[in-house]
Parts: C-alpha cells; sequence; structure tokens
C-alpha cells in the first residue's frame, strides 16, 4: 500500500491505505474523528462534508488519494482546544440544530463559507447553504447563527 500524507486539522498524517478509500470512512474508521456523519454516500446532503485546503468538499465521495498534501479539516479542528470556532458558538447561540445529524456539516460548511466571504449577505448564506440538507427544518436557525457568526471579529479563525 502506498503512504498517503496530508495535514489533518493541523497536524501532519500519514497512511498506508489504498488511495481509493473514501475520505468520510479513512476518518472515521481509521482516525476515529466521528464528526462527520455518513448521510446518503453520493455527496448529496452534505452530512460528510469536510474542509480541504480552506474549501467545503464532500467526504463521502473523496478518494484519500485526492487530498494527499492537502491541509483537511474537521469538524473536531475548528476549535481552538477549549475554544470554539465563531460559527460553532452561534450554533449553539442560535439553535442550529435540532436532531444534530447535519450539524457537523452545517458548521464546517459555513465555516468554509465565512473563510471565503467573510461578511456575506444573508442571501449569500442561503445559496452557500443549499446544498448542505437538515430534515428536521432548521434551516432558518442555521442561517440566523452563520449570520450572526459572520459579525463577530474573529471569522476565518479555527485551523
Amino acid at each position: 500500500m502506498p503512504s498517503i500524507s496530508f495535514t489533518l486539522n493541523g497536524k501532519p498524517a500519514t497512511l498506508d491505505t489504498a488511495p481509493d478509500r473514501r475520505l468520510l470512512w479513512v476518518l472515521r474508521d481509521d482516525l476515529g474523528l466521528t464528526g462527520s456523519k455518513f448521510g446518503c454516500g453520493i455527496g448529496s446532503c452534505g452530512a460528510c462534508t469536510v474542509m480541504v485546503d480552506g474549501k467545503a468538499t464532500r467526504s463521502c465521495t473523496t478518494a484519500l488519494s485526492a487530498v494527499a498534501g492537502k491541509k483537511v479539516t474537521t469538524i473536531e479542528g475548528l476549535a481552538d482546544g477549549e475554544k470554539l470556532a465563531p460559527v460553532q458558538e452561534a450554533f449553539l447561540d442560535h439553535l442550529g440544530f435540532q436532531c444534530g445529524y447535519c450539524t457537523s456539516g452545517m458548521i464546517v460548511t459555513g465555516h468554509a463559507l465565512l473563510e471565503q466571504n467573510p461578511k456575506p449577505t444573508r442571501e449569500q448564506i442561503v445559496q452557500g447553504m443549499e446544498r448542505n440538507y437538515c430534515r428536521c427544518g432548521a434551516h432558518p436557525r442555521i442561517v440566523d447563527a452563520i449570520e450572526a457568526a459572520s459579525k463577530t471579529p474573529t471569522v476565518g479563525g479555527g485551523r
């Protein structure tokens, strides 16, 4: 098996595994990072979203080889120790979750959106989040949370 190296949540990671394995399963099964969830398995729902080089990426359809030499950030890597990232804090403050299944993907997607556009309009937030699904109907609170996070001075923080 070839070695595949990348940066995971700010730390070097190297794995000897099949390069075509999906990143989601490597994160969950090999590395014990279970925040990213399996939803649809075809990259549609967003429950598995991580950031690859700052871009929201569906880990269920991403081969491990695609992240070689890149920076991968999971929900577990957004906080700085005990200090939550602004989007994480805002999700708590605005109850941007209900059952919680989609929450990590929503937070990671919202974080990536704010890193690319720290001061989006509400419409830009709605558009940026439209490919992440929430069965519980928490979308208005999710948008409120991301909008609130965009108003914090530390947006773009995290790793």
